[in-house]
């Protein structure tokens, strides 16, 4: 007498449906919205001890500087350690900075050199945070999943970059202590949300510190010219394009607004990336994936032309608000091929050049923003950066012939 196999149930396609990944986008929202807030602070104090374009772009400087100090020990140690510690480790690292920050503004004692220094501090938890959270997220939803919980991560990230700004310029009305404490609470709540997961570790063999092992992560990305094409492009466009260090100087000197209008200026990106994202994790992208990866940053630059021009508030918020939704269709294309194409036991050192390139595109931005708005103003500087991301959008559709050919997200290994 045969005995039928009980069938399968199927695989859900809602990530929230897995328990893990919904503590990971609960500790993704927190210290998202805490850095937020955080940084509308940081950038106003540095603004008013300073009156220096140069000094808001030097501050990204800094911030940028550990991922490249660690870069080849963040990798090697996300990839041979727990991910759920360190990721827990580098929020208590920020809430220990943000005390601090909330210490020194209570007090007086907050200098110009301190506030760099301490955003050192961050830059270096940051420089470990951010790539273990790429690499931990694979292991807490099934590879069918994960364009989805790519893009509803990044609705996490939107959400409070967001909220974080404006609350951030709400409070700073109250004095920046305020927003300073309220963020180290989140940071350590995040941090307690990460202790919750609790995910099986998978058991990763530990390969000898080599050489080869070191820049496992570069040789890889380098023999995949889709994914090195895609990563290199959000660099270069984001690095020439972005506006972010120089909004302090828009909200008070050009579109008069003050903190809380910096606060929105902020956050308007993050409207039109959160729109997209939602958009992105119901109907994901299923075809011309490269084009549409192109076509995207592209119409990135031409946003950020148009903020340059602007002497409109509304005109403005719109302006960046159509730049952070063509910026999320590339990162969810971007990150959804880097983490559907890695192996887990690369993951680590995969992510932490990934995650350079963001924090040069970012960081280096800001500081390239800073610079060159020091010399030909802040609309200037926005200007040069527009049209220099539409010059790289054309130069990548030559060098990364693959990259515009692509379909689909996922097209099986690369060889």
């Amino acid at each position: 007498m045969s005995t039928s196999q009980p069938s399968e149930s199927p695989v859900p396609s809602n990530p929230f449906a897995f328990r893990q990944y919904r503590f990971y986008w609960l500790n993704s929202l927190a210290a998202t919205l805490a850095t937020q807030m955080q940084v509308v602070a940081v950038g106003w104090q540095i603004y008013e001890l300073t009156g220096s374009a140069l000094a808001l772009g030097l501050a990204g400087l800094i911030q940028f500087a550990p991922s490249l100090l660690f870069l080849f020990a963040v990798g090697p140690i996300i990839d041979r350690l727990r991910r759920d510690r360190i990721l827990r480790f580098c929020r208590l690292i920020e809430a220990g900075v943000a005390l601090l920050l909330t210490l020194g503004s209570l007090q007086g004692w907050l200098s110009r050199d301190l506030i760099f220094v301490l955003v050192f501090v961050i830059g270096s938890a940051k420089a470990f945070s951010m790539p273990t959270s790429q690499a931990f997220m694979p292991s807490l939803v099934p590879a069918s999943v994960l364009p989805r919980a790519v893009a509803l991560s990044s609705s996490a990230h939107q959400s409070a970059t967001i909220v974080g700004p404006a609350l951030g310029g709400l409070l700073y009305v109250a004095g920046p202590q305020i927003v300073y404490g309220t963020s180290a609470a989140l940071f350590l709540t995040a941090a307690l949300l990460v202790w919750m997961i609790r995910a099986p570790q998978q058991l990763r063999a530990l390969a000898p510190m080599t050489r080869e092992y070191l820049f496992g992560g570069i040789a890889f990305i380098r023999r995949r010219p889709v994914l090195l094409g895609a990563i290199a492009l959000d660099m270069f466009a984001v690095m020439l394009g972005g506006a972010t260090a120089l909004l302090p100087i828009f909200a008070k000197d050009i579109l008069h607004v003050g903190p809380l209008g910096l606060g929105l200026l902020r956050c308007a990106p993050a409207v039109g990336a959160l729109a997209m994202a939602l958009y992105l994790s119901r109907r994901p992208i299923e075809r011309k994936a490269g084009r549409t990866l192109l076509s995207a940053v592209a119409v990135f630059g031409v946003a950020m032309l148009v903020f340059g021009l602007s002497e409109s508030f509304a005109l403005s918020m719109a302006a960046l608000a159509v730049s952070g939704a063509a910026d999320m269709v590339s990162v969810v294309i971007r990150m959804s091929i880097m983490q559907l194409e890695t192996p887990d036991d690369m993951r680590g050192r995969v992510s932490a050049v990934n995650s350079l390139f963001i924090g040069a595109s970012n960081q280096i931005g800001e500081f390239e923003s800073g610079a060159v708005a020091a010399f030909i103003g802040a609309v200037g500087s926005v200007l040069v950066g527009g049209v220099g991301t539409l010059l790289v959008v054309a130069l990548w559709f030559r060098l990364f012939p693959e990259l515009a050919r692509r379909n689909r997200i996922y097209e099986g290994p690369d060889t």
